[in-house]
């Protein structure tokens, strides 16, 4: 059984004057300053503490613990035994008010774990948009995830980890701190990742390498081939020609069309801080 409540409406150009019905079962826990919008539930024995924010029509499981500054956008789907918004596990951090955004239409299974941010880089750690957090998932400290993710069971993200549009991480992967995942990148299970990952790529093996491009998902995607063959072409030239980023870099800019998606993969390359897998 759930209890019909009522209580503010979320008004993002000021505080809310209508009064809405939002379902919390009778064993959770919600604080008085916590902000739920209209067709919220809260499932028996959950947590939702100060200062959050859930939007219109999430729906937050049994044994569910969520804190700290954060916000939720509408229509999430939140498992049992998830923990949403707890203190970054960063020795550093002393409880400063950093904050956790999640958007709209996420899915967060049983046992996900996702800390807000420390003060090192923005104070946020964000999860955009339609993405899908399988069991047991990690999503660290100050980590920013685009739209339509795939995080599956086990994949453990270190902090400051970026990851792009569509990516895909398998299973019980782990991600070093500092790394980024470009978009439409396919990331095999049981691997460490310990530098970027370029978008488009394929990684496996116990210390990830590359292994061409992601040619099924960006099939799958509509990617039409005239640029998956570019896309190929790149790759064989940078990675598979025994020279430097730099003159690979270079000799694909004289050679090959310069269509958005390959421009997306240069810009990547040239970027990068913490180093490319090879």
């Amino acid at each position: 059984m759930t209890n019909q409540i009522h209580m503010k409406a979320i008004d993002e150009n000021g505080p809310g004057t209508g009064e809405r019905t939002i379902n919390i079962h009778p064993s959770a826990v919600v604080s008085p300053t916590a902000e739920l919008a209209d067709g919220v539930e809260v499932g028996p024995y959950s947590t939702v503490g100060d200062h959050v924010v859930v939007g219109q029509d999430t729906v937050i499981g049994p044994h569910v613990v969520i804190e700290g500054h954060t916000r939720i956008g509408e229509r999430n789907r939140i498992y049992p035994f998830s923990s949403i918004g707890t203190p970054p596990q960063d020795v550093g951090y002393h409880n400063e008010d950093t904050r956790l955004i999640m958007g709209n239409d996420n899915v967060v299974r049983e046992y996900v774990t996702i800390n807000r941010a420390t003060t090192k880089e923005a104070w946020e750690t964000i999860i955009g948009d339609n993405n899908y957090l399988m069991a047991y998932a990690h999503v660290a400290h100050d980590c920013n995830l685009a739209d339509h993710v795939i995080l599956t069971n086990g994949a453990t993200l270190g902090g400051h980890t970026h990851i792009a549009e569509y990516a895909i991480l398998g299973a019980f992967l782990a991600v070093q701190q500092f790394v980024r995942i470009g978009a439409h990148a396919y990331l095999g299970a049981k691997s460490g990742i310990d530098r970027d990952v370029p978008p488009f790529m394929i990684t496996a093996g116990p210390r990830a390498k590359l292994y061409g491009i992601n040619q099924k998902g960006l099939i799958r995607r509509g990617f039409p081939q005239k640029t998956i063959d570019i896309l190929k072409k790149a790759y064989s030239i940078i990675w598979r020609e025994n020279r430097s980023f730099r003159e690979g870099i270079a000799q694909v800019k004289s050679e090959l069309q310069i269509i958005p998606e390959l421009q997306m993969l240069l810009d990547f390359l040239i970027s990068s801080k913490r180093g490319v897998l090879r």
